[in-house]
């Protein structure tokens, strides 16, 4: 990722007002997008009833519908949709961060081995402490840091480490992660087995008893990540123009690299290990809107929602009433984007 004076004087001309359009074009995105998902479906409801169910959900009080029409909105596709949200924008946000850390439009949750990592705790706990639903998301957040940690100390060298190889050492950890997915997964018995293989693939579709939580570490991470967007952009300029400008170097990488493997960790522990989202996301927002950080995270937390709420409407729907994995949605369209930032990287 190249930085220009002229990318900088974009960023310097960031104003409330642009910041303000763009963010209100996404918000309305996603509002439309969320009526669309909860709407679509094998199941026929007007957008009246939906109203109704919805208010009924917040106020309390009883819906003027039946009861199969409050069950597939307030408990089967509202409750998805709001996961698939959650979900982008933590993928989203912690692919910008980590882009912006390493300087690289290569660096994805994914491509360095932190979803892996993520995976790893996710299903060691699903194995091996079932009882304790909450040990997931932990245990998903612990395989992130230290998948990104491996990843961080497998890149430096002598004279520091360098984008390029910090990726490499992703993508030789990603395979390395996922060679120990493959093998708790043949550890798993019959029914599980397939319940995990599922959920790797990207699956909207399970329980959302952890929504809470995982909602309440991604607001974190997010609001984390985002306190620190400026000193992002200058970390983006070079880490000793950024020590020469005040930037505590040290403690901003680390505190972003935690907060984004935070986000990584609970999106990984409800949802799967959905690929792309993290790489497509933030290319396309800076595209855009410029490499301002402080445009860049909160427009890329909208977009991403946006994105795996229209991905997950189309998996659900494509070839019903049989299911899509969403992870497949992704891929068709992340694969291709992956090739054109390789080859313009090169």
């Amino acid at each position: 990722m190249r930085i220009t004076r002229a990318g900088i004087a974009a960023r310097e001309r960031l104003t409330a007002k642009r910041l303000a359009m763009m963010l209100a074009v996404l918000l309305l995105t996603v509002v439309v997008l969320l009526i669309v998902a909860v709407a679509i479906g094998s199941e026929s409801v007007n957008l009246a009833t939906i109203f109704k169910i919805m208010v009924a959900e917040v106020s309390g009080r009883a819906a003027d519908a039946t009861s199969e029409q409050r069950i597939i909105i307030a408990e089967i596709r509202l409750p998805r949709a709001l996961m698939a949200m959650v979900v982008g924008a933590a993928l989203a946000v912690a692919g910008a961060a980590y882009q912006a850390l390493l300087k690289n439009p290569l660096a994805d949750p994914g491509v360095l081995g932190v979803s892996s990592g993520a995976a790893i705790g996710a299903i060691a706990a699903t194995i091996f402490a079932e009882s304790l639903p909450v040990s997931r998301p932990i245990a998903a957040f612990i395989g992130a840091v230290a998948a990104i940690a491996f990843v961080y100390s497998m890149g430096q060298s002598r004279q520091g480490g360098s984008s390029e190889r910090l990726v490499l050492a992703g993508v030789i950890t990603n395979a390395l992660l996922s060679s120990i997915v493959i093998f708790l997964v043949t550890t798993a018995a019959g029914a599980r087995q397939r319940s995990v293989i599922s959920w790797l693939i990207g699956d909207m579709g399970g329980e959302t008893s952890l929504m809470p939580l995982v909602t309440l570490f991604v607001l974190v991470g997010i609001a984390v990540i985002y306190i620190n967007a400026r000193s992002l952009n200058l970390l983006m300029v070079g880490e000793q123009e950024a020590l020469a400008l005040g930037v505590e170097v040290r403690r901003v990488k680390l505190m972003v690299y935690i907060a984004a493997s935070l986000i990584t960790g609970a999106a990984v522990a409800v949802s799967g290990a959905i690929g792309f989202v993290g790489l497509i996301i933030p290319h396309a927002v800076r595209l855009v809107g410029g490499s301002d950080n402080r445009l860049v995270v909160p427009a890329s937390a909208l977009a991403g929602s946006a994105f795996l709420l229209l991905a997950d409407t189309i998996a659900r729907t494509v070839i019903a009433p049989r299911e899509l994995h969403i992870g497949v949605i992704t891929a068709l369209v992340g694969a291709p984007v992956f090739i054109y930032l390789l080859r313009r990287t090169s």
